[in-house]
């Protein structure tokens, strides 16, 4: 599955498909391991030729190919540094990371080391590759995951992308399952080790081996404190209207990404996000400290901040019914047909999938921890 560079998709929506894959396991009592696959500058590595042959597999016109190859021939680039010009250097190989082309063209190039995962599952946003496998047994799972990450290696040396091994990691999630005493180690093709971490930053979003999202909440917590920080010790060169839009711009955005997947998280984490959230009010309303939150929201006409994902929610649901979400999410999303006519038949009801109780908030096979309520059919 390709994320990177298309309309539609994005960084939530990949994660949302990679979590509720891994929930799903979890949900069954099973062993779910991951491979984080980081590439060594991987624009930078794209070969020509090949890319044209992949152009060429997919059908693209002679007079097409001719462009592309016109459009790579020639290439130079040089260095300014304090008034002083380089001399020009050929360029062989890559794709301009800032052209609308490049990404696109980069998508083409690395889009069938999918077909290599075999029984693993893989997601890839552009070059951010996420490998995957789950079973009842610890053993089989990280065989079947070497394996897969042995072919998905060979099919990006195939490419000439080089593996950057330091920074490749894996993780084992392990929400309700003991922990193993020890864990047989997913190696390189060159025999290096990759080592097991507790958290990993994907698409955005830090990844906690128990999913509790405690490490991401605490980043948010210090990214937003730092830049209310700044406002607060700058607050006498801003209007009120100035403060309102600062905060709007720069503070919400912060708490708005990927909210629809870390709103799993308990509530003693989320209440510290409102910590913050509630900071940001006070220095637009300039609200005492003793002020209650309650008073906050009629201050400044704001929601409370648990409203965000619960809206955003909702939007993914809505997108989902009526089809215009990405079908790995709309699929997700099952309308229950009514047995009998009720009070209630103007209302569309969502099926509620059964889910291990232990997975607070999140049901297995579902995307959605609010399916089983009812929506206005509008």
């Amino acid at each position: 599955m390709q994320s990177g560079f298309r309309a539609g998709h994005g960084c939530t929506s990949a994660t949302l498909k990679v979590l509720n894959d891994i929930l799903t396991a979890i949900d069954k009592k099973h062993y779910c391991a991951a491979v984080f696959i980081d590439l060594a500058k991987s624009f930078d590595s794209v070969n020509h030729h090949i890319l044209i042959g992949r152009l060429d597999s997919l059908g693209f016109s002679n007079d097409c190919l001719a462009w592309f190859t016109n459009y790579f021939s020639d290439i130079v680039q040089c260095v300014k540094s304090e008034g002083l010009l380089s001399g020009p250097l050929a360029v062989s190989m890559g794709v301009p990371q800032g052209s609308i082309l490049g990404p696109t063209l980069f998508s083409v190039y690395i889009n069938e080391v999918a077909l290599a995962a075999g029984e693993s599952l893989i997601h890839l946003y552009a070059d951010d590759t996420i490998l995957y496998t789950s079973g009842p047994s610890l053993d089989t799972v990280l065989t079947t995951l070497q394996a897969s990450f042995n072919a998905i290696q060979l099919s990006f040396r195939g490419l000439q992308l080089l593996l950057n091994t330091s920074k490749t990691k894996c993780m084992l999630f392990n929400r309700s399952l003991p922990a193993p005493t020890r864990l047989s180690n997913i190696t390189t093709l060159d025999g290096s080790d990759l080592e097991y971490v507790d958290n990993y930053k994907y698409l955005g979003v830090w990844l906690d081996c128990k999913l509790s999202f405690q490490t991401h909440i605490k980043h948010l917590q210090s990214k937003v404190k730092s830049r209310i920080g700044f406002l607060f010790r700058n607050k006498a060169s801003f209007t009120h209207a100035a403060k309102h839009t600062l905060v709007k711009l720069t503070i919400l955005p912060i708490l708005d990404f990927g909210d629809v997947i870390y709103k799993i998280a308990s509530n003693t984490l989320l209440n510290k996000l409102d910590a913050v959230y509630h900071s940001a009010i006070r220095f637009v309303t300039k609200a005492p400290y003793t002020t209650h939150h309650c008073n906050l929201y009629a201050l400044i006409g704001w929601p409370s901040l648990h409203t965000h994902p619960q809206t955003h929610w909702l939007q993914v649901i809505y997108k989902s019914m009526l089809g215009k979400a990405l079908p790995y999410l709309s699929s997700l999303v099952t309308i229950a047909t009514p047995t009998r006519s009720t009070r209630s038949s103007r209302y569309i009801s969502l099926v509620t999938p059964k889910a291990n109780s232990s997975l607070v908030a999140f049901p297995s096979s579902s995307l959605l921890p609010m399916t089983g309520t009812n929506c206005k059919n509008h």
